[in-house]
């Protein structure tokens, strides 16, 4: 018996000591002034020995891996009666009636601590598979302890970032509110100089010929959005669907191994050839 299977079965074996005795003696007490001695010593060893019979048959077919209802039903058969005879006794004793009444529930309690033991033995483990499920265990809590950090370390260096960015657009927007007041200062500086009464005098002066009571227009540089510039009088040829992919594939497997999508779209590009970034991540979907 194992240092673990005694924590279960040694109170088990203690509690139907106890009610056995109680048991005897409790038969030999009341039935030993109605019949002979010997007489209610045998029907005290019968309850007894039954209980303990079907107790040795029941462990048996544990050991075995087998179990029997009958043999469980006639067990707690012969408790139930053991527990019957001390409750009798308690309430048709004259004197200690409440102590007696007290250990009457011994025989039941046994036979539980024997249905206790049994499923022990039924769920317990070898220490082999106890070490491994330990270290399953602590694998588990190991990975999920190196996930929070690295979360944690991800979720640092981000803020970090987002930190720096904002730092720099703040930075960035002061320069570009700096650079806009600047030049509306020298808007307005050009402006008031274009609307002045000796600056119409001065380039009515130096107007050739000059045309008595009139003033040349003097526009002011653009300032702000501006035309488009002209499209050139030739654009390549739009290509395809099918040629597009031909193009894609072919760049892709240009070297071992085959090329991503941002190697693949600056070689396109250097190339020559012209496609949107729609078009163009479409078609490597499709041949990826």
């Amino acid at each position: 018996m194992s240092t673990k299977n005694a924590k279960t079965v040694l109170p088990a074996v203690a509690m139907t000591a106890v009610s056995m005795v109680l048991t005897l003696a409790v038969v030999m007490m009341w039935l030993g002034t109605a019949v002979p001695w010997p007489v209610a010593l045998v029907v005290g060893l019968g309850i007894d020995g039954g209980w303990l019979a079907t107790l040795a048959y029941e462990r048996r077919l544990a050991a075995q891996g087998d179990h029997s209802r009958t043999v469980t039903a006639v067990g707690w058969c012969f408790g139930a009666i053991a527990a019957g005879v001390l409750v009798a006794h308690a309430l048709t004793a004259e004197a200690s009636a409440g102590a007696w009444l007290a250990v009457a529930w011994l025989p039941i309690a046994a036979k539980a601590l024997w249905l206790v033991h049994g499923m022990w033995e039924r769920t317990a483990l070898t220490p082999t598979a106890l070490d491994a499920i330990r270290g399953i265990q602590q694998e588990a809590r190991d990975e999920a302890a190196v996930a929070r950090a690295r979360l944690r370390a991800e979720a640092t260096t981000e803020a970090t970032r987002l930190t720096a960015v904002t730092a720099a657009g703040a930075s960035v927007a002061r320069v570009q509110a700096k650079t806009a007041q600047s030049l509306s200062r020298a808007w307005s500086t050009l402006e008031t100089a274009r609307q002045g009464e000796d600056t119409g005098r001065a380039l009515t002066s130096v107007t050739r010929p000059v045309t008595p009571g009139v003033t040349p227009s003097w526009e002011l540089p653009v300032w702000g959005r501006s035309e488009p510039v002209p499209a050139l009088g030739w654009a390549p040829p739009a290509l395809t669907d099918t040629e597009l992919d031909g193009l894609v594939d072919e760049i892709r497997h240009s070297e071992i191994p085959a090329l991503s999508y941002r190697e693949m779209a600056i070689r396109f590009r250097a190339a020559g050839h012209s496609a949107s970034e729609v078009r163009l991540r479409a078609a490597w979907r499709r041949v990826a």
